[in-house]
């Protein structure tokens, strides 16, 4: 009966493959959600551990939020809990949930109570789901809990509901993209009865949570929103799993961001509508001139709303412009939106000039589109920054000095033009050109201003009736000098916005050709050094900052490798401490972003980005930001160029990876062909070998002497044309593995030569062959037991290929620093065809495999190898009047006489 056992290897495979799939798998994340507190979602989350742990699973309870409750207190017996981590925050000790502890003990699965906490300043993280995440990324499964207001793109109609806007929230994705969702629900009148109870807060905090927040209608409201965010999340699990890869439908959201009070509500209203549409959504920046002079609470509202749309999923996008609804209208045309959501703004509309709103100019622009606008009560009166507000003055001495001298030039020319008799329009010409020009020359706009009025008065002073007075005689000279003031002050300012205008036109375009730049050169770089210096080099020139780039070796980080601005940097060492470095080996090994700017590890001096292939992570940049935050263009063409980097890099990885596989297949048909060749013509000599010894065997009595001594010589010629076929295969393995060493030594040529004619082939006493030395003490730095093998195998050939009787003559001269050896013979010669290939491997004459003259083609292809080593060349060449010349040098050594 056949053994039906497994086999003990196959098995032990299988297990070790597990394992490594085990390894390398991710956790799986449930979240206990419910409507409000004290509806029971920690009781439900320790009553599943418990199950869990009856199971045989690794349970750790990691941090569970300290209760006033007994019930969920109790069911904290018989789970292993994980001491919490002491942070300090303002004098006062809290208690946080401890990642590293936990990913050293590494359990199975882990409690971690309030996924949406806000973590102190000492964690790793910003928001504990930022933990979570990386607790699944190890491989370990995770309870946590969660309410329904906690949600980013649901903040807005909670507040709207209960009056309170929840600081402390999460991404809709961590949600959705949950593995299991648990909706832990009780009825809201049992609810208050728990909290008049005393089970969910202390007596005041009862009562306060029942005057505000704990309401019936708000705790009705909230759980019909978590009922319904429950079921949505019901269908996109089912139509996740109908649909294997993402689909967008034709829909195409488009908000556009601002600092604008009700902006957030906007991207997190246009963040619900794509999903529901299942449609793209894309937030978009209009630079304009202002931009630069947006204050500090503006800049940090902007950075927030671009933070929430690329949280929810948005799509980030930048264009240039003054005319904001007109970039909208033709960024919208050229990307395909079907829908765009605006913000409602409460400006107070100019009475006397009337102007179309931002919407109504859109929809002109636009008419084809789905315009959408968020009303929201809660927006206090947004106001437009004025003319004066838009611009900040600062005084400069170059600005004021260069103001101050173009008026006096002006002065000048224009009471050179009063004494020919020029009249005043032209006077007043030459005053707004030199308005104009002082626009030009000068950074500020209120040079302009300044220039437009003090040429008014200079105007006055000097030029009307009374002159140096600053009155007027006629009744139209008011009216001039406004006119003029408003003229020239008109010019300054559109002269000063074309300044602006072609300025970030030219950082524009400046920045997209250094993006250009960047292709051509990593196209053009041919190793991961080149790829990575002229990548650092660009990003230099793109953002003027330092950079820092952790390349990958193996499975780890090298050491930093520095790039900076200027030839000196005396700090750039405090940016590659052992902390800094942790930051980047943290980001190697998770594959996401991380340091200053970020949510992880924020307190990290750097920005720290991994540089991304297609299967690996090549490597880590580190941009020294020194308190400083990157742009939403600069953070987008950054991504761009570390893209292009890891495209670079994985094509360098292909190359290499088709090189070594195109040497390894050169290999294996060179080994195919050896062995295809030695076949047979180790067969020949052999079963000579055999034949003549069994002949010599069974009837060596009967033969007489000379027939015994021809099966004798048989027998050697045969071995030792094995032997030096040997020889030959073993040079040639050496080369092939790199393992040929040449130990060279000064050596005497005469005596080499010699010693190589005492092993050539036994038909050599058939031939004449004779040395020609020009100096019997000419001697050349050579391995001895190499050359041996060299001249034997030119000198056997020459024996090989020519008739009995023909000469063959070894002669060595020195030429300078060379020494050139020759080995002639008489016989029909080598065709000019055959001389191209004549020393390559397995190439023989007459035939390009080995023939029945038992010629593997291995000789001369060795005899190159060897003198190529030496530094030294061989080629073949024509005998006159006929045979062939194979000629090869060798470095000469000259001869030293002791005394």
């Amino acid at each position: 009966m056949m053994d039906q056992r497994p086999d003990p290897e196959l098995l032990l495979g299988q297990i070790k493959k597990e394992q490594e799939q085990s390894a390398h798998k991710r956790g799986r994340l449930k979240i206990f959600f419910g409507y409000a507190a004290g509806v029971g979602k920690t009781y439900a989350m320790l009553e599943a551990a418990h199950q869990a742990k009856k199971k045989g699973v690794d349970v750790v309870a990691g941090y569970i939020e300290p209760h006033v409750r007994p019930e969920t207190l109790a069911l904290l017996d018989g789970l292993e809990v994980l001491p919490p981590l002491k942070a300090h925050h303002k004098g006062i000790v809290l208690n946080e949930f401890d990642l590293d502890g936990a990913l050293k003990r590494h359990p199975q699965l882990i409690l971690v109570d309030e996924l949406a906490h806000s973590n102190a300043d000492e964690c790793r993280h910003i928001k504990r789901y930022q933990d979570i995440n990386e607790l699944l990324t190890a491989g370990i499964d995770v309870y946590t809990t969660v309410n329904v207001q906690h949600l980013e793109s649901l903040n807005d109609i909670v507040a709207s509901i209960t009056g309170v806007t929840v600081r402390e929230r999460i991404p809709d994705s961590v949600f959705d993209n949950a593995d299991q969702v648990e909706l832990v629900d009780i009825e809201p009148e049992d609810l208050i009865s728990r909290l008049n109870n005393g089970k969910i807060y202390r007596e005041q905090q009862a009562q306060k949570a029942l005057d505000n927040f704990f309401t019936v209608e708000n705790l009705i409201s909230l759980r019909e929103i978590a009922l319904r965010r429950t079921a949505d999340r019901v269908n996109r699990v089912s139509e996740k799993k109908k649909k294997k890869s993402t689909s967008y439908t034709e829909e195409h959201i488009l908000i556009c961001l601002s600092a604008a009070p009700s902006n957030a509500k906007v991207i997190r209203t246009a963040a619900r509508m794509a999903s529901a549409f299942k449609g793209m959504f894309t937030a978009l920046f209009v630079e304009t001139p202002d931009f630069v002079n947006m204050n500090d609470a503006d800049r940090m509202m902007l950075r927030n709303n671009l933070k929430l749309a690329e949280q929810l999923g948005a799509k980030i996008a930048t264009v240039y412009g003054e005319d904001i609804p007109a970039q909208i209208a033709e960024f919208a045309r050229l990307s395909g939106v079907s829908k765009i959501v605006l913000g409602r703004t409460n400006a107070k509309k100019n009475l006397l000039f009337p102007k179309p709103s931002f919407a109504d100019r859109l929809t002109q622009m636009a008419p084809n589109l789905d315009i959408y606008i968020i009303p929201d009560k809660h927006t206090h009166p947004y106001r437009k920054m004025n003319f004066l507000q838009k611009h900040q003055y600062t005084f400069s001495v170059k600005d004021t000095v260069k103001a101050l001298g173009v008026l006096i030039i002006v002065t000048l020319i224009c009471l050179g033009f009063f004494e020919l008799g020029f009249s005043e329009a032209n006077i007043i010409t030459i005053y707004i050109l030199g308005v104009l020009l002082t626009s030009i020359i000068t950074s500020n706009i209120v040079y302009s201003l300044v220039s437009a009025l003090f040429s008014v008065l200079v105007f006055n002073f000097l030029f009307t009736e009374p002159r140096f007075t600053f009155s007027a005689n006629g009744a139209e000279y008011p009216v001039t000098f406004v006119v003029m003031f408003i003229a020239a002050f008109i010019t300054g300012t559109l002269t000063m916005k074309l300044k602006d205008q072609a300025r970030q036109v030219a950082r524009r375009a400046y920045r997209t050709s250094i993006l250009l730049e960047t292709n051509q050169k990593l196209q053009q770089a041919n190793t991961k050094s080149e790829i990575i210096c002229e990548t650092a080099n660009q990003l230099i020139k793109l953002l003027d900052r330092n950079i820092i780039f952790y390349g990958r070796e193996n499975n780890s980080l090298r050491p930093p490798a520095v790039f900076c601005r200027s030839e000196y940097e005396e700090d750039i060492l405090q940016y590659t401490t052992h902390e800094e470095q942790a930051v980047a080996k943290w980001v190697f090994k998770n594959n996401k972003h991380a340091g200053a700017t970020t949510n992880t590890l924020p307190g990290a001096k750097s920005l720290y980005m991994a540089v991304r292939g297609k299967e690996q992570v090549y490597g880590v940049v580190a941009v020294v930001l020194n308190h400083d935050e990157l742009d939403s263009f600069e953070n987008s063409l950054l991504i761009s160029m570390l893209g292009e980097c890891g495209l670079a890099l994985d094509q360098e990885y292909l190359n290499e990876t088709k090189k070594q596989a195109a040497m390894k297949a050169q290999q294996e048909q060179l080994r195919a062909n050896l062995l295809r060749s030695i076949s047979h013509d180790l067969r020949t000599p052999l079963t000579s070998i055999s034949g003549n010894a069994g002949m010599l065997m069974s009837s060596a009595d009967s033969l007489d002497k000379d027939k015994r001594m021809q099966l004798y010589t048989d027998i050697y010629d045969d071995s030792m044309w094995l032997f030096n076929l040997v020889e030959n295969l073993l040079s040639v393995t050496r080369i092939e593995d790199g393992s040929m060493n040449i130990r060279s030594e000064v050596e005497l040529l005469e005596e080499v030569i010699t010693e190589s004619l005492r092993h050539i082939n036994r038909e050599s006493v058939k031939h004449h062959i004779r040395v020609e030395m020009e100096d019997d003490l000419i001697m050349a730095r050579m391995d001895s037991r190499l050359m041996i093998q060299v001249f034997i195998n030119i000198i056997d050939n020459a024996i090989k290929y020519t008739p009995e009787g023909s000469h063959i003559t070894v002669s060595v001269k020195k030429k300078g620093k060379w020494v050139e050896v020759s080995i002639a013979d008489d016989g029909n010669g080598i065709p000019d065809n055959e001389k191209v290939n004549l020393f390559e491997m397995f190439y023989t004459t007459h035939k390009g495999v080995a023939d029945s003259r038992r010629g593997l083609g291995l000789g001369l292809a060795l005899c190159k190898s060897i003198i190529n080593a030496h530094g030294g060349d061989i080629c073949v060449k024509d005998n006159h009047p006929h045979g062939a010349i194979f000629q090869f040098t060798l470095p000469a050594e000259e001869v030293t006489i002791h005394e």
